[in-house]
């Protein structure tokens, strides 16, 4: 239990309140005309940056400025779906920076550059949905009225980009995530606790952003602390609970029956679309651990083709619900706060989920896991 506290939790909690502060630094303004490819380029950015700054981060960064670019048209929902699905999911799949799952992945012993090679998955489903999406906006985008479509196009505000300063903070916490582990600095593993060079930087880089940082800036964004102390104590709570989970799992699994990739895949999934994602991905990661294969290509203690159908499965399929990761319902409440209505969580996955990203989920599986 003060194991799984002290060396999961502490460190994932550092890493999401420095992101949480230095994304929140960053304000996006600026309202462009809503074509499909000004739509479609939107959902492509989010993509790139989840992965660096977090689901989390980019989707707050982006999704003030997608509404206000589509304010004047009348059909918007299909795009804060997508948004959804995209920015604040399955953009996060390269780097342990992008969702929590691979972090705790990470933090189980994969090294930061063994989830460059997700880039055909992230590539391909990332790709797959704007294509879809385009093809929708499209549809959608000659329906509109043309008053409306009028309006839109006079009404145009350049884009501009506040809190610069923070993407340095920001590097820093890649930088560190990347090179400030027993990889490269070999003394750590002398003493567990060296880890926590890392931990010690990434903190530092969120003070810095909070000292450089206008106040105007933030206050621009909304923002406040109360999210990241709803994600402290709810992930406190789900650590303590899941330790019992783990140990039985790592004792018993062979008596589950699952042992092949395709199998993680699924399960992960499943589980991550009704559960948070990064409980799942720990839950799974120590089921594989359970099997005790110690041949073959290894990596974070299991082997690699599970821990890819983990960390893939963990991470698309969050996007399946409204409860499956967390920036999902924080995009749902800031749309609704701008007056638009989006689907309850049932026809959310009728509507859309069930019926444009499940069978995409399951051409991955079929391609590469």
């Amino acid at each position: 239990m003060v194991e799984i506290m002290v060396f999961d939790y502490i460190p994932f909690i550092i890493l999401l309140g420095a992101l949480f502060t230095i994304t929140g630094g960053i304000y996006l303004s600026g309202d462009i005309e809503a074509t499909p490819k000004v739509n479609s380029i939107f959902l492509g950015i989010g993509a790139i940056l989840a992965s660096f700054m977090g689901t989390t981060g980019a989707a707050m960064l982006l999704i003030r400025p997608v509404i206000q670019t589509n304010k004047e048209r009348n059909f918007k929902v299909h795009t804060i779906l997508f948004f959804i699905a995209i920015v604040a999911n399955c953009g996060g799949l390269l780097t342990p920076l992008g969702d929590p799952p691979l972090f705790m992945m990470y933090l189980r012993g994969a090294p930061f550059t063994w989830f460059f090679k997700l880039v055909p998955e992230w590539l391909f489903s990332n790709l797959l949905l704007i294509i879809i999406y385009f093809i929708v906006d499209s549809y959608y985008h000659k329906k509109e009225p043309q008053q409306a479509l009028k309006i839109d196009k006079e009404n145009q505000r350049p884009i501009k980009l506040e809190g610069k300063l923070n993407f340095v903070w920001l590097i820093g916490v890649v930088l560190s995530v990347a090179f400030l582990n027993e990889q490269y600095l070999h003394f750590i593993k002398e003493n567990e606790y060296y880890k926590f060079i890392r931990e010690a930087v990434i903190l530092g880089m969120a003070i810095l952003s909070l000292l450089f940082t206008p106040k105007l800036t933030r206050q621009s964004n909304n923002f406040t602390w109360e999210p990241i102390k709803e994600v402290a104590y709810l992930f406190l709570g789900i650590f303590i609970t899941m330790v019992p989970a783990l140990l039985y799992l790592e004792t018993n699994a062979h008596q589950l029956g699952v042992s092949l990739a395709h199998q993680f895949y699924y399960y992960t999934g499943a589980l991550s679309s009704f559960l948070d994602n990064t409980p799942t991905a720990v839950t799974f990661h120590s089921l594989a651990l359970g099997l005790g294969i110690e041949s073959g290509n290894l990596v974070a203690g299991i082997p690699e083709e599970l821990l890819k159908a983990i960390s893939v499965a963990a991470v698309l399929f969050g996007s399946m619900t409204y409860i499956g990761n967390g920036p999902n319902f924080m995009v749902k409440a800031v749309a609704e706060e701008n007056n638009i209505k989006m689907p309850s969580f049932f026809a959310y996955m009728y509507k859309f989920s069930l019926i444009i990203l499940l069978p995409v989920f399951i051409l991955i599986q079929l391609l590469f896991i």
